[in-house]
């Protein structure tokens, strides 16, 4: 079991990493002048470009709406993956080997070379796949793809494929680019056949329309296939089996798509198949996901939670079924695992039965969107579905449906609707509002005693974020808010207030100005602005130990402020310096630090000529005298900077 990573190894997967490779993989960025790139903000919709990334300090910022951080915290943001996970994607990308605090371990070198020879396999498989779509022999599955309403481009957008008829097209091009079998049996793609020790590997998927399967990050990691030949003697439809990529319980089919739509919208739609996530999608409901041969279970929760920040402040999951029977049970199941939910959980069954691809075909893209916006709370599904069961012609069928129907209607977390289904029920039972009112009362009660609250409620141990790791402090492990949250923002017309924000960022963009005596000048120097006056204070208690790192520098200087602070020294880490060359930068670093000790010698100037001008001459001439030495000495001194510019 992997244990807390050490500090040491996540400073080593920051420092390492290059912000700018790893931001590329998700935003286009362009030069925004020396050492600095700007793009479009992945975390809110913006036409102008406001997010900045300085690979030199490993930071980004976002001028639009205040997001911010280093590298492990967008890969959390954008995978919606945990502390935890992000270090260890971003130390298989450097191939650094992590080490765990409390004698737990992590993946070796070797599984994450293992794992990633594997990623690479499917990756190739995925891209032969959509090749073999546009060949000849590819016509049967163009043609289910047109029958149900997708054209070539929707079949790009999903990256669906078509696995030839035979039984090795797939293993010669994996073979013809360097796998060996040893490691294309651990793919799944294949399956085995022949007597004992002589088994030969051959293409699992044959004859077949292929969807890849990707992970939330976007890697391909299985397949499903649907069958198209009547002699094809398999299942309808068939997808890899389980192997160390891919585990059915943990994977949603079209996360990678979906989930800035849903962390956006604060809504999960599933549905049952491959084609119902692209007609959803296609009809404008980009929070549709699928789950790939099995139920809706407790580790999709997990996945959900995260992407809904389901923290209690909004947000729905809506399940689709089919009005069948099985369409039933299944919302039922869905119904168990209900309470693992913050958010509200509904249902939405289109009255004829029609899933959301037969729909999109039959009625059109607004109809899809309708059948959403028809949602049901699923609890209210749950109690018609009890009271289906019973015969409530019988005063017998009618308690036994209030017996069951009664900790439905108890489970309902908000409080205002409990009443409301209280008098629903006592309605549809055709019995007085006060014996249903008792019966959901008696129930809440049994649920209270017997400890059934909701694992996953207000108060519940299903979190939606990894521990806090290994000597990291909370700022480490979760991103801060936006930079204008929690301080006031000084006014950019104060000249005072101008020049302490530029010698911030120089010093926190290019430590290396503060060598020699500069140290001293700045450690002495006052900050008029509070907030400035802050990320002084933090970088003197930071210290000059890790200015060498810039990317160490800036952190350790993070770490010293408050929590709502943090995300101003990531602004002023990012911002574009206004020179184009190394020479120019250098000049205006050495000017700007000029300025400002320009600015505190004359403030201390200014103090000393008040108090010698207050100073009785005659009766103190020693002080009087001492006064004079000190602001010739600051003189010199401010003649002294001004030549040095």
């Amino acid at each position: 079991m992997a244990g807390l990573i050490k500090r040491e190894d996540i400073d080593e997967v920051r420092q390492r990493t290059d912000i700018k490779e790893v931001v590329d993989g998700y935003v286009t960025l362009k030069g925004a002048g020396l050492g600095t790139y700007k793009g479009l903000c992945p975390f809110h919709d913006e036409r102008s470009p406001s997010f900045t990334v300085r690979p030199q300090v490993g930071r980004y910022h976002c001028f639009g709406c205040g997001e911010d951080g280093d590298v492990i915290s967008f890969v959390q943001k954008m995978d919606h993956s945990s502390f935890h996970e992000a270090v260890e994607k971003l130390a298989a990308r450097i191939g650094y080997e992590l080490r765990y605090e409390d004698g737990g371990t992590g993946p070796s070198r070797e599984e994450v070379g293992k794992r990633q020879r594997l990623l690479d396999a499917h990756k190739i498989a995925d891209e032969f796949f959509r090749s073999q779509l546009l060949t000849p022999g590819a016509a049967e599955g163009r043609n289910f793809l047109h029958g149900r309403g997708f054209d070539r481009a929707a079949a790009e957008q999903f990256g669906v494929g078509y696995a030839p008829q035979g039984w090795d097209s797939l293993l010669k091009h994996l073979r013809g680019r360097g796998f060996t079998d040893a490691e294309l049996k651990l793919t799944g793609m294949f399956s085995a056949g022949g007597p004992g020790n002589q088994q030969r590997i051959y293409d699992r998927f044959r004859g077949r329309l292929i969807w890849p399967i990707r992970d939330i990050a976007g890697d391909t990691i299985g397949f499903g296939a649907r069958k198209l030949y009547e002699d094809d003697q398999g299942p309808k439809y068939l997808n890899t089996p389980e192997t160390t990529l891919y585990k059915k319980s943990q994977v949603l089919y079209g996360i990678d798509l979906a989930k800035r739509n849903i962390a956006k919208d604060r809504q999960l739609v599933v549905v049952e198949g491959y084609t119902d996530v692209m007609a959803c999608h296609l009809s404008g409901v980009g929070t549709a996901v699928a789950t790939c041969g099995t139920a809706f279970g407790a580790d999709h929760i997990k996945i959900a939670r995260r992407l809904l920040s389901d923290d209690g402040s909004g947000g729905e999951v809506i399940f689709t079924f089919d009005g069948d029977a099985a369409g039933q049970k299944a919302a039922l199941r869905a119904f168990e695992e209900d309470q693992r939910f913050v958010a509200q959980t509904y249902v939405a069954v289109e009255p004829t039965g029609a899933d959301p691809c037969d729909l999109r075909q039959l009625r059109g893209d607004a109809a899809v969107r309708e059948l959403i916006g028809s949602r049901r709370p699923l609890f209210e599904f749950a109690i018609r579905a009890s009271l289906k069961r019973h015969d409530l012609d019988t005063v017998e069928g009618r308690v036994a449906a209030l017996r069951e129907a009664a900790p439905v209607v108890a489970q309902i977390r908000d409080s205002g609707l409990r009443p409301a289904y209280v008098r629903e029920l006592a309605g549809w039972l055709g019995m007085p509002i006060e014996d249903v009112s008792r019966a959901v009362s008696g129930a809440q009660k049994r649920a209270a005693q017997g400890g059934q609250g909701g694992a996953g409620g207000p108060g519940g141990s299903q979190g939606s974020g990894g521990p806090q790791e290994a000597g990291g402090p909370a700022g480490a492990a979760m991103p801060t808010s936006g930079s204008g949250a929690g301080f006031h923002r000084p006014d950019p017309r104060d000249p005072v207030a101008a020049m302490e924000r530029q010698a911030l960022e120089v010093v926190l963009q290019d430590p290396s100005v503060l060598t020699g005596p500069a140290w001293d000048r700045f450690e002495l120097s006052r900050f008029a602005t509070p907030v400035y006056a802050a990320v002084h204070d933090a970088i003197r208690a930071a210290g000059l130990a890790r200015a060498g790192d810039p990317v160490a520098w800036v952190e350790a200087v993070r770490q010293e402020m408050p929590e709502p602070l943090r995300g101003l020294v990531s602004e002023l880490a990012v911002v574009p310096l206004p020179a184009s060359t190394p020479e120019a930068i250098q000049r205006y670093c050495r000017d700007i630090l000029a300025r400002l000790f320009e600015l505190q010698i004359t403030r201390i100037k200014a103090d000393k000529m008040g108090r010698l001008q207050r100073l009785d001459a005659a009766a103190n001439p020693e002080e009087f005298q001492q006064l004079n030495r000190e602001l010739m000495e600051l003189e010199m001194q401010r003649r002294a900077l001004r030549a040095e510019q």
